[in-house]
């Protein structure tokens, strides 16, 4: 019998909730990935790809014409990113991009701490390399708790995984976050791997920063973004990590060994597109899509703490409606109410209940509203 080598389940909460909306015929706001069609001109520049003979192995670091327009794009955001070619990493996708960074620098034994609630690939990920997680809770309305952080650390820890903007929550940290945490890891060899593949969807004025905008943290640090995420096209899995040239090339000597290189028409595609992409209405198309879930489900008996200010994801507390702890109530709901959700109990390592449901907003403005209606009918 061969052991498993981490903490997670053999079957994650997203593809278990999954597999129950489709057995229920329930609609489904679990998973985190878009039902609606991809934009036109991306579809054609993947076609595009393919005709020109993009189809043959790309370089391991990335395509050179889509780390170009990466350094292009990071260099135009509201708060630029200045970027080199050896400082961007072409990866398939960001979970694998986390997991190669812990990879890269892990000896075993040594301590990551993960702040909860988190996405739940990242203590497999720092176990399967040898480490050991340490868990430090963010406070009630998810904002960091820099005195637990700062107790939490020791001589064994290597790595601090950070997420902003975050997910489940939504919430988007601030430049003073970025310089607190500055000051708890200067003068020490702890690396922080921050993921932030919700940059480009923040909302109500809210603004993005990275860590790597951060002088300091920029040279101990791995920023982790999702194409998938920014275009939509979560099937595509293509990503790109940021970091210090030291830390891209240690990046690098796993990277070379794991997938090698990643999907070259894609690689294309997404750097034509690139050129093109719109950010401002990228942000306000999913705002739209956040402000009407929360439209449709106002007269529903769930409670809204704070609306996302970032990303796919809206969390509702279900305390007036029901006892049942959080797992058994999107269960409940999923077979009884024709809705699938995700208890947000999942993104913490015990599970206890949160009173909490996440539901996805990435949806077509349909699949929302037949939501919607399927609980009015139930509740």
């Amino acid at each position: 019998m061969i052991k498993r080598k981490h903490s997670g389940s053999d079957l994650t909460i997203f593809s278990e909730m999954t597999v129950l909306a489709l057995k229920h015929n329930a609609v489904n706001l679990s998973q985190g990935f878009p039902d609606y069609a991809i934009n036109e001109r991306l579809k054609k520049l993947l076609f595009e790809a393919t005709v020109k003979n993009f189809n043959q192995y790309a370089p391991t670091t990335g395509s050179p014409l889509l780390i170009e327009n990466l350094m292009t794009f990071n260099s135009n955001r509201k708060n630029p990113i200045s970027l080199t070619k050896d400082t961007i990493t072409i990866s398939p996708g960001a979970s694998y991009g986390i997991y190669t960074a812990l990879a890269a620098i892990l000896k075993f034994g040594e301590e990551v701490i993960v702040l909860e609630p988190c996405y739940d690939s990242y203590v497999p990920a720092i176990e399967i390399n040898g480490g050991i997680p340490v868990f430090v809770a963010l406070k009630e309305n998810f904002e960091i708790d820099f005195e637990a952080l700062a107790k939490a650390m020791n001589h064994k820890t290597k790595a601090i995984i950070i997420n902003s903007p975050h997910n489940p929550s939504g919430k988007v940290w601030k430049e003073e976050d970025f310089n607190r945490l500055s000051d708890l890891v200067k003068d020490t060899d702890v690396i922080v791997i921050s993921d932030e593949v919700y940059d480009v969807l923040t909302y109500d004025n809210h603004q993005f920063y990275s860590a790597f905008h951060h002088p300091k943290l920029r040279e101990q640090c791995f920023s982790v973004f999702s194409f998938g995420k920014m275009f939509h096209v979560t099937g595509w899995k293509v990503g790109y990590v940021v970091a210090s040239e030291e830390l891209s090339a240690a990046y690098r000597r796993i990277h070379q060994y794991l997938s090698f290189s990643v999907n070259s028409p894609a690689q294309y595609a997404l750097a034509k597109y690139l050129e093109i992409f719109d950010v401002e209405e990228n942000r306000t198309l999913m705002q739209q899509k956040r402000d009407f879930f929360i439209e449709q489900f106002n007269d529903l008996p769930f409670t809204l703490q704070q609306k996302a200010e970032a990303g796919y994801f809206q969390i509702l507390g279900y305390e007036d409606i029901s006892d049942l702890n959080d797992k058994d109530f999107s269960v409940w709901m999923t077979e009884k109410g024709k809705v699938a959700t995700i208890p947000v109990s999942a993104f913490y390592k015990n599970s206890t209940t949160t009173n909490s449901v996440r539901f996805c907003f990435s949806k077509k403005e349909e699949t929302i509203a037949e939501a919607a209606k399927n609980l009015r009918s139930f509740f």
